[in-house]
């Protein structure tokens, strides 16, 4: 770099005053600006570290047009809140670890990054450390042969104290976020290192665990799995000491290596580092010295100056802390550690703590549904894996904010209890936007898939909902055994009650959604208003559920609707997955992929997609949606997105317009290339 990068700290803990020490002696940066929430302490923080800019509040510091990158120190409950300000005020990001509270916070914050086009890093100093890198190279070069386990822990007694950081929970205490996330980072980066790749996900947790009065853990142990059968074995505490068990040690089929100071090293002294290889085949153990010559968090502070213009580092990926996040998030899990304010009744606030407000220029397109009084968005969020109320929160505010509306929920989703649907009546109620959204409710799932069920699910779906009555119900299977009549008059019945304003049918054949319309009409009653069937490019070969499940992507039903143009809200409408890398002709490990989607002409579908999203600069994934919604009558395809980046890629394709000569080329009717 020409010029030093120019930091602001916000938070004076100590952790501040640790990267303080390191930014010092860095030859890439200097400190600017710190930001504290009184004037006196951030003067005293100045003058302690030679400061010259003090702020009494992070906004002020934020505003500072010098102030190049911020590294962040708050508690972790307000990580998500100041990355996001940050990267909104064009600042680069280094944020204390952990990055967030939990993965949804995390999914958050890179889109943040991204959408600014900032830098952020997760600060795990000992990642930027050589000696983690030296590490990883004797893993790559088999040193101990194939790994096959790995110990790992970090973990201290804290003074039991309900206010302090360590055992608050409201500011997210508990030793697996503190501590935890040592020994859960470096077992991912060695099982990667082993498989050789950047970092490695667990593909199975176990764990056990304290919790104190405050309801944080006081200490916990947990297995993690690999594939191939890489065993970590990692523990963490706030409330016990683990002096003689803070070593990571890696053992292989050939030997064992032990790093005896994984998370700290050469912070006091400046001597080299040991790392201890002892082979089977050999008597003695070899002790290896990494040379360090720096101040720990001046080698973290060099790794953001470093790699600015890729917006990410390799010591800490974005992809890397997510995924080590979603271990921490099974971690918690697995011993039942859910924060006060990760619950459905304390979700108030969004992550920045502004209103929730949609985009003054929104991405998402509109259209009408019979009956209702609002326009209804194109794209329709599915709400069948918001299981936890911070992925509800995190995916659903970002999806309003992009202009969406409408919200296809069940008491099928989430079982049990109904999590899902409960959760999204949370995030209505506490963010206030009932008049502004439209609730698709799906009922009659087995077993109640009769009149009197029907009605017992949809006032039980009401109260999670926490409502009075919603914009759409879909009954969401066709028992045949039952009368069509008696479907007719249980759902007049519910609408003159005015718990739904519209009604449709989901799953029903041609044949019963018209025998449904005839004994409607004959005798004055109202018709279904919308149809949900499946519906995509690839036609769906089996029943995804337990349940048989009615497709309308053949031509004679395509037909149906354009001459009916009755609106379609179709499910499964990218063929779950079908038209990503997921699926290929060779590839065979996913089970449900293979037995519902996998045909020769399936296959040329996608042949083609591919085709034409290399000529139209988007993915295959984005023509498959837009021949959904390009069809010649309504369609309102529920999309289910898990993370921010899928309902991003997902409004692609409110922008792509095919012709009816490209809809009929993509489904196979002709072969020349439009």
């Amino acid at each position: 770099m020409n010029e030093r990068l120019q930091w602001g700290i916000i938070g004076t803990g100590l952790i501040a005053k640790e990267f303080a020490d390191g930014v010092r002696e860095s030859s890439t940066g200097a400190l600017l600006a710190v930001g504290s929430r009184a004037q006196a302490t951030a003067d005293q923080f100045g003058e302690s570290y030679g400061v010259p800019r003090r702020y009494s509040s992070y906004e002020a510091l934020l505003a500072d047009p010098n102030v190049q990158a911020v590294y962040i120190s708050t508690p972790h409950p307000l990580h998500a809140e100041w990355t996001i300000k940050a990267a909104e005020a064009g600042k680069h990001v280094l944020v204390e670890k952990p990055i967030g509270l939990n993965a949804a916070e995390v999914m958050a914050m890179i889109e943040a990054a991204r959408v600014h086009d900032v830098f952020l890093m997760e600060a795990f100093m000992y990642h930027c450390h050589p000696q983690m890198k030296r590490l990883v190279e004797l893993i790559q070069s088999g040193a101990v042969g194939e790994v096959k386990l790995i110990r790992a822990s970090f973990g201290y007694r804290a003074p039991f104290d309900p206010a302090s950081r360590f055992h608050n929970n409201d500011l997210g205490g508990g030793g697996i976020l503190d501590v935890g996330c040592y020994p859960v980072s470096a077992a991912r980066l060695i099982a990667g290192a082993a498989c050789g790749q950047p970092f490695a996900e667990p593909i199975e947790v176990k764990a056990c665990g304290h919790l104190g009065p405050t309801g944080v853990d006081e200490y916990a142990a947990a297995v993690l799995r690999f594939p191939g059968d890489l065993l970590a074995e990692v523990s963490s505490a706030i409330g016990l000491s683990l002096p003689d068990t803070q070593t990571i040690e890696i053992f292989g089929l050939d030997g064992k290596l032990t790093v005896p100071n994984p998370w700290i090293p050469s912070r006091w002294d400046r001597q080299p580092v040991p790392l201890i290889l002892k082979r089977h085949d050999e008597k003695t153990a070899q002790t290896i010295l990494v040379e360090a010559p720096l101040d720990l968090y001046t080698y973290e502070a060099d790794e953001v100056a470093h790699h600015l213009a890729h917006r990410q580092a390799p010591a800490m990926s974005w992809d890397d802390s997510l995924c080590n996040m979603r271990a921490l998030d099974r971690w918690r899990a697995e011993i039942g550690l859910v924060y006060d304010r990760e619950k459905p009744e304390r979700a108030a606030r969004t992550l920045t703590g502004r209103p929730l407000r949609r985009s003054a220029t929104p991405a998402m397109r509109y259209g009408r549904l019979p009956g209702l009084d609002k326009p209804v968005s194109r794209l329709v969020f599915g709400c069948d894996t918001n299981h936890t109320m911070p992925d509800t929160c995190v995916m659903l505010d970002d999806y309003f904010e992009r202009g969406g509306n409408a919200f296809d929920t069940s008491c099928g989703y989430g079982i049990p209890n109904g999590a899902c649907e409960r959760n999204l009546g949370w995030w209505i109620k506490h963010r206030g936007v009932r008049d502004d959204v439209v609730v698709f409710e799906k009922g009659g799932n087995h077993p109640n898939d009769y009149p009197a069920g029907l009605t017992k699910e949809l006032l039980g779906g009401l109260e999670r909902l926490q409502l009075d009555r919603v914009d759409v119900y879909l009954l969401h299977r066709d028992n045949e055994r039952v009368p069509i009549g008696e479907w007719v008059e249980v759902l007049n019945e519910h609408w003159r009650k005015g718990r739904m304003k519209l009604f449709g049918l989901s799953n029903f054949s041609i044949a019963r959604l018209q025998a449904f319309d005839e004994y409607a009409r004959k005798r004055g009653l109202q018709s279904f208003g919308l149809v949900s069937n499946q519906f995509s490019l690839a036609q769906v070969l089996a029943s995804i559920w337990d349940f048989h499940l009615v497709s309308s992507s053949d031509a004679a039903s395509r037909a149906w609707f354009t001459r009916m143009q009755t609106p379609l809200v179709p499910w499964s409408s990218q063929a779950r997955g079908f038209f990503t890398d997921r699926a290929a002709r060779t590839k065979r490990d996913n089970p449900e992929l293979v037995r519902c989607w996998y045909s020769e002409e399936n296959f040329r579908c996608k042949d083609r997609a591919e085709q034409l999203a290399r000529q139209l600069g988007v993915h295959p994934i984005n023509v498959a949606l837009a021949y959904v919604l390009c069809q010649p009558f309504p369609t309102f395809p529920i999309i289910g997105p898990k993370q921010i980046s899928e309902t991003r890629s997902s409004l692609t394709a409110l922008d792509i317009l095919l012709t009816p000569e490209q809809l009929r080329w993509l489904n196979l009717e002709t072969d020349k290339s439009p």
